[in-house]
């Protein structure tokens, strides 16, 4: 183990930082990635790093990232498109829908893109930067979608998705970044997770509740209430 507990966001740093260290083809570009170090200061430390050929600050065009990543990951290389904030991924569903997600069934190439961001609601971040839009890409074929629940999903699952031939859309739900209950200490060694496994957060035999992301926790802590005062055995299924 590192020794060290990270937040989730410090996991999602780590997570491309290390994979940007490991391959050179990945690369980091989006709105202030760069010289600010991301909204949420994600990418914060990277640009000293890696340099701005790897780390590229962009106009605010959510079209023209995801449209630069795909061809980018058309000629090999393994793009880390980073939304502000996810609403505005909905400037690019011609690049995503139709470019990124169809590209492997036209010819038979892979596109590795990464398109990731902060996702979700109760921040008092008002209707333009609260959105949870994985809804409209679960209908999508070829896009995998990813939200991790705790700090180790949210570092393996971004490497998985980094490593991964096929485009990924990573949401981040923004509760979770600094949550203090969800600090943990990681492996050192390299890890992922793979992508598309559940796992059983919560035992029970009484009902079985589905959920992802931030409301992990919502439903352990109501599956805990439903123990005391009902006695029930509440499974939680992440």
């Amino acid at each position: 183990m590192s020794g060290k507990k990270v937040t989730y966001l410090e996991a999602i740093s780590d997570a491309i930082r290390e994979e940007m260290r490991r391959d050179e083809a990945v690369f980091l570009l989006g709105e202030d990635v760069g010289e600010y170090g991301g909204a949420f200061k994600i990418s914060a430390g990277l640009l000293e790093e890696f340099g701005a050929e790897r780390v590229i600050d962009t106009p605010m065009a959510e079209a023209a990232i995801i449209g630069s990543a795909v061809g980018a990951a058309l000629m090999g290389m393994r793009p880390i498109a980073e939304m502000q904030f996810i609403d505005f991924i909905t400037c690019g569903f011609d690049q995503i829908i139709n470019m990124a997600s169809k590209m492997y069934w036209r010819v038979g190439m892979p596109v590795p893109i990464v398109i990731r961001g902060p996702s979700g609601g109760g921040t008092k971040g008002g209707p333009f930067h609260s959105a949870s839009p994985e809804a409209w890409f679960f209908h999508t074929p070829g896009i995998k979608v990813v939200i991790p629940s705790t700090a180790y999903d949210a570092k393996g699952l971004l490497k998985a998705a980094i490593r991964d031939n096929n485009p990924v859309l990573y949401l981040e739900h923004k509760l979770l970044y600094r949550m203090p209950e969800l600090r943990e200490e990681l492996p050192s060694e390299d890890y992922v997770v793979p992508l598309g496994k559940a796992i059983i957060r919560r035992e029970g035999e009484d009902m079985t509740l589905l959920t992802y992301g931030a409301m992990v926790h919502q439903c352990l802590r109501a599956a805990q209430i439903l123990e005391e005062e009902d006695d029930l055995e509440v499974e939680v299924l992440d």
